[in-house]
C-alpha cells in the first residue's frame, strides 16, 4: 500500500486571515481553529486519513515568528471551475492576491500570483474538471 496526500502545512504570520483567504479561493471551510493553527478543508468530503482512495487535501496554517524570505519551493496550482482564467485571476486579486514574478517569460499558459502573505501559486488555464 502507498501513502496518500491528505494535508499541506503552511507556515504563516496570521493563520486565521490566511485561512479565510484560501477558504474563499477554494470553496473550503474551517474545520479546526485555535490561536496558533487553523485547518481548512472541502465541505464536500470529510477528512480523508482513514478513507480509501484519493481525497481533497486539507490545508493547515500554522503561526511561525519568521516571515517568508524566498520563493516557495512547493506551490499550489488552482484551476477555475466555473469561469475563464482571466475572470478567476481578477476574482483572486479582489480577494487580496497579487501578481508575482518568479521568472516567467510571458509565454506561460498560467498566471503566477501570491497570497496575502507572499506565497506563490499559479492559476492554470487548460485544466477544467
Amino acid at each position: 500500500m502507498a501513502s496518500k496526500f491528505t494535508e499541506l502545512a503552511i507556515d504563516c504570520a496570521d493563520p486565521k486571515s490566511l485561512a479565510r483567504f484560501w477558504c474563499s479561493v477554494l470553496g473550503y471551510e474551517v474545520q479546526e481553529e485555535d490561536d496558533e493553527v487553523v485547518t481548512i478543508g472541502s465541505p464536500m468530503a470529510p477528512e480523508g486519513k482513514s478513507r480509501r482512495g484519493p481525497v481533497p487535501p486539507t490545508l493547515t496554517f500554522a503561526h511561525v515568528p519568521e516571515g517568508k524570505a524566498v520563493k516557495n519551493r512547493l506551490h499550489l496550482d488552482v484551476n477555475p471551475t466555473d469561469r475563464e482564467q482571466a475572470e478567476e485571476v481578477r476574482r483572486l486579486l479582489d480577494l487580496g492576491a497579487r501578481h508575482a514574478d518568479v521568472g516567467q517569460t510571458g509565454d506561460e499558459s498560467w498566471v503566477c500570483l501570491a497570497d496575502p502573505e507572499g506565497n506563490e501559486f499559479c492559476v492554470l488555464a487548460s485544466r477544467h474538471p
